[in-house]
């Protein structure tokens, strides 16, 4: 098994290098005036590192050969607070930038968990959940040491270059020209040196993607069930060490790329105090103008604190080449188009009365962009041309073949995907208009997959109203029929439900999710096929919460079992995406078309059983 790339594939990323990095400048824009101080302090910090090689000139031209002592411990006391200035300046800059740098990657990471969570459901039916997971941990989580640090790094070695050259200059012109001669050169090896360790990076982000998406997949405990019963166990650990030797190749080549060729760029700059000597020893036995000791040990102390940021300057262009493969990544998730968006003038109902209205109701997932299509085919309907009424307080059940649109169009009410054609109306007003708020508190879902958190039982109910009493959330589990098997668990509302609920059962799961539901208490009532997993009696048990749940409730309810609907007050059967049948339970059935079939078969399935 064997996922090279996700099952989504991101849009192309912008190919002009230099609109993204002024895209990354502008995520700092926030914390301008702590960098600013920082700059200050890098300033401050470069001015200080230059004195010294001035005081060390004094020290071995004045001061030691003149014998003025008084003159030489001046000078000492001078180097040794440039030295402790240094030091408080660089503690001070690292905790303001190391913050800011803090502070950028909340904020990416933020901003992807927003984005994400306000993507429509077709999104996360195409995309692996590793895939997300590896965006936000594996991507940002990479990105650190350039938003912590390589700001600063940047503008303090940028700062004590220009500073150590003036001096330089200032000290000799002629060794200063013989020192800066090569620098092109290495400036050009570092950047072909980062545009290969960014597609190798970008490579090695994908190859982690694949090994998240597969550990989410193949440990989770449905991941773990099915591949126990069917005897893959050893499989999947052959596929899982595949993957990660893949990995260990695209890590071996992220960090050898060009390293030999910055190795000779260290060798180079670490041989030029020797070309210095070398240089001012042939000047002075051609009669050139002679240089003194002091001024000598100070360029050459000059040229080593040059060298110094110099390498580092290079090291971090190459990693900001490196990161703006991760960056590339995180844009692509940021730019996702939001499909299902709240309009700009939403509208708030105080009170839902809960009439729910179809008109016209076509919709395709081809224009939800989950599905290939041929280049001018038309696009396959799901729905099509749906006109149904529900008045506040009634009940709608829908029926049919597997395919035919049943939980699609449940889906078009909290607008878990937008209609193509025509509109879904709320009290008469359309649900694209309503703002999200509203439309979370007016409808609640019970669907056949049933989704607890690896939490308490309490913080599972409390998710639909976290202010809920322990009385009401007594009241929702005792209506759900759930709490004298709560109150039978050794911790109570305090037991731990574990990964997906996988220490309750499947109708307690069930029960437990139609408690949550009557917690929030929505006018509207979705279930989707709520029962359809469960044998007859535990069925009886949760249909009895169900009824309870429904009472007083705009009730819409998708099922393949007709037992549990025929008390409805309206029920439609669909066939392709269209309305083929629609009536009570006992005009349905002197019609003998579809839903009596339908009947007949669930009535041949009881007695086979």
């Amino acid at each position: 098994m064997r996922h090279d790339q996700p099952d989504w594939t991101p849009p192309p990323a912008d190919p002009e290098q230099p609109a993204q990095v002024r895209r990354i400048l502008r995520l700092f824009r926030p914390y301008r005036g702590r960098l600013a101080l920082v700059g200050l302090l890098v300033a401050a910090s470069s001015l200080v590192s230059v004195a010294s090689p001035f005081l060390l000139r004094e020290v071995l031209d004045v001061a030691i050969p003149h014998g003025r002592t008084g003159l030489l411990s001046l000078l000492v006391l001078g180097m040794i607070a440039a030295a402790v200035v240094n030091g408080i300046f660089g503690v001070s800059q690292t905790l303001i930038s190391t913050t800011v740098g803090q502070r950028v990657m909340h904020d990416l990471r933020t901003a992807v968990y927003d984005r994400l969570q306000r993507m429509p459901l077709a999104f996360f039916t195409r995309t692996r959940t590793g895939e997300v997971q590896s965006r936000i941990a594996n991507d940002i989580g990479g990105m650190q040491a350039t938003v912590t640090s390589t700001a600063t790094s940047l503008v303090s070695n940028l700062t004590s270059v220009v500073a150590t050259v003036v001096a330089m200059l200032a000290l000799d012109w002629r060794l200063t020209v013989v020192s800066l001669l090569l620098l092109p050169v290495f400036v050009g090896i570092s950047r072909r040196v980062g545009r290969e360790r960014k597609k190798i990076t970008s490579q090695r982000q994908k190859q982690m993607a694949a090994m998240a998406a597969m550990v989410t997949e193949s440990l989770s405990v449905s991941g773990i069930l099915l591949g126990r019963t069917m005897g893959r166990s050893d499989s999947l650990t052959r596929a899982f060490s595949q993957e990660s030797e893949r990995l260990v190749g695209l890590e071996v080549r992220a960090n050898m790329a060009g390293r030999w060729r910055m190795s000779t760029i260290g060798v180079v700059m670490a041989a030029m105090p020797a070309l210095v000597y070398w240089a001012a020893g042939i000047a002075l036995q051609a009669g050139g103008p002679s240089i003194s000791l002091g001024t000598l040990v100070a360029f050459v102390s000059l040229q080593q604190a040059l060298f110094r940021p110099a390498i580092s300057l290079l090291t971090t262009g190459v990693q900001m080449q490196t990161s703006l493969a991760l960056f590339q990544r995180i844009f692509e998730y940021l730019d996702l188009p939001v499909d299902i968006a709240e309009p700009e003038r939403p509208v708030r109902l105080e009170k839902v009365r809960g009439e729910v209205r179809f008109e016209d109701v076509t919709f395709s997932y081809e224009a939800q962009g989950s599905e290939a299509q041929g280049a001018g085919e038309p696009p396959r309907q799901a729905l099509n041309g749906i006109d149904l009424e529900v008045p506040a307080g009634g009940s709608l059940a829908v029926v049919g073949p597997t395919g035919s649109g049943k939980s699609t169009l449940s889906y078009l009410v909290p607008r878990l995907y937008d209609v193509v054609g025509g509109r879904v109306l709320l009290d008469g007003v359309d649900v694209r208009h309503l703002d999200f708020d509203t439309l979370a508190r007016a409808v609640g879902v019970v669907s056949q997959e049933t989704y607890l958190f690896h939490a308490s039982v309490a913080d599972n109910l409390r998710f639909a109203k976290p202010d809920a009493t322990d009385e009401e959330m007594v009241a929702a589990a005792k209506a759900a029929q759930i709490h004298e098997h709560i109150a039978s668990l050794p911790d109570g509302y305090d037991t731990l439900v574990g990964e997906r609920g996988y220490r309750f059962s499947g109708g307690e799961k069930q029960r437990l999710a139609i408690a949550r539901t009557i917690l929030r208490d929505p006018p509207v009532l979705i279930l989707d096929e709520a029962t359809s997993a469960l044998d007859t009696r535990t069925e009886h048990a949760v249909q009895q919460a169900i009824d309870a749940l429904s009472a007083g409730r705009t009730t819409i309810t998708i099922a393949h079992r007709l037992s549990t609907v025929r008390d409805a007050h309206q029920i439609v059967v669909l066939d392709g995406g269209r309305v083929a049948e629609r009536g009570t339970h006992e005009e349905l059935l002197t019609y003998d078309g579809h839903y009596a079939a339908l009947v007949r078969r669930d009535a041949h399935v009881a007695a086979s059983v």
